[in-house]
């Protein structure tokens, strides 16, 4: 059975404002320009405090797979690092056609932001925006 999610891809949602997503897309692509990479999927990830601080990070692998970062847990463990919390939204940015945080990262969502955390994903610099809440993503996750 296929799911499909209906993405939104409005300028406002969950209170967040088109200035705040534009703030997260350039703190998630200026991240991924610092992503360390042995594939070819470069990621950059931006965290929206509740407290309106931005968060950012990228992904980081390693030559034992195991032991690669997410550039979303990355961005999530420097919001907990500064001392804040929770998480609002998250915009992941990478060039790929589609993009959803893997299961590990929506832990992570779910952990720090909860289920109504605001998950988006642009696949280019200023390109169309998709953004579903966490509990879209993951509807059956353990409450």
């Amino acid at each position: 059975m296929t799911m499909l999610l209906a993405a939104t891809t409005s300028t406002e949602q969950g209170g967040i404002s088109e200035e705040t997503w534009r703030r997260l897309s350039d703190a998630a692509w200026a991240a991924r320009n610092h992503a360390h990479v042995i594939g070819n999927t470069r990621v950059g990830a931006a965290v929206f405090a509740a407290s309106g601080n931005v968060y950012a990070g990228c992904n980081v692998e390693h030559r034992f797979r195991s032991h690669d970062v997410h550039a979303e847990i990355n961005a999530l463990a420097t919001m907990v690092a500064a001392g804040e919390g929770p998480a609002v939204a998250i915009l992941v940015a990478s060039e790929r056609e589609r993009f959803t945080p893997c299961g590990a990262c929506l832990d992570w969502i779910f952990e720090l932001g909860g289920q109504a955390m605001l998950v988006a994903f642009e696949p280019a610099p200023g390109g169309e925006r998709q953004t579903w809440r966490a509990e879209e993503l993951m509807p059956f996750y353990p409450r």
